[in-house]
């Protein structure tokens, strides 16, 4: 029997076009005919692969419900949705910071004169359990877009976001207070996919790793 060709997801953006770029030097890189389709499904030139553009909060999903093999997401999206998954390969490419900001003159990790600090962020699974180890009390409002506007209009004390060079939080007036977590990349994959096709699995995890070492 001949098995399909090894789905994976990919998030939009940036780390798709870095995740491609690292296929096509192993020679599985999609068509150039393909590259700025609009299709949903990318097949690789060499037919051993397609590739699934989504969102990148729903590769877990994707590849824990097994419609995709395999995947690439960020460190910081599979702790906020702990989706039961394999995740056997730092890619090394989407380094960030989750962390906690507030302007200059807001107190952390105490508020002048008490009271329970207000915090916006869209990670607020991650958030809780940061907060919570270490002793903080803070009510979180969950936010989808921007989060840096919040601190400026009043409506939280706090937030936390993703920081790459810093810079948004700099032209808004925030500097950084404290570190939730270091992201980057990495390669996850479908448990029971990788029983049922090991060894493809391992080869290519195996390719992956020398082409970043």
């Amino acid at each position: 029997m001949t098995l399909r060709p090894l789905r994976i997801a990919l998030p939009k953006g940036r780390m798709m076009e870095q995740a491609l770029q690292l296929f096509g030097a192993l020679g599985h890189g999609i068509a150039p005919e393909n590259a700025a389709s609009r299709r949903l499904v990318l097949p690789s030139a060499d037919g051993s692969f397609e590739f699934l553009p989504v969102k990148s909060a729903d590769v877990p999903v994707y590849v824990e419900s097994g419609v995709a093999d395999a995947g690439v997401a960020g460190f910081d999206v599979l702790g906020e949705h702990g989706s039961d998954v394999l995740h056997p390969l730092d890619l090394r490419f989407g380094a960030c910071v989750l962390a906690v900001a507030a302007s200059e003159d807001t107190p952390y990790p105490v508020l002048a004169g008490g009271g329970t600090p207000r915090v916006a962020t869209k990670y607020t699974v991650t958030s809780r359990r940061f907060f919570a180890e270490r002793g903080l009390q803070v009510e979180l409002i969950r936010i989808t877009g921007s989060v840096e506007i919040a601190p400026l209009v009043g409506l939280s004390h706090w937030i936390v976001d993703l920081v790459q060079t810093g810079r948004t939080l700099a032209d808004n007036g925030l500097v950084v207070v404290d570190t939730v977590l270091e992201s980057s990349a990495r390669w996850i994959v479908n448990r029971a996919s990788h029983k049922l096709r090991l060894r493809e699995h391992e080869r290519l995890i195996g390719d992956l790793e020398a082409a970043i070492s």
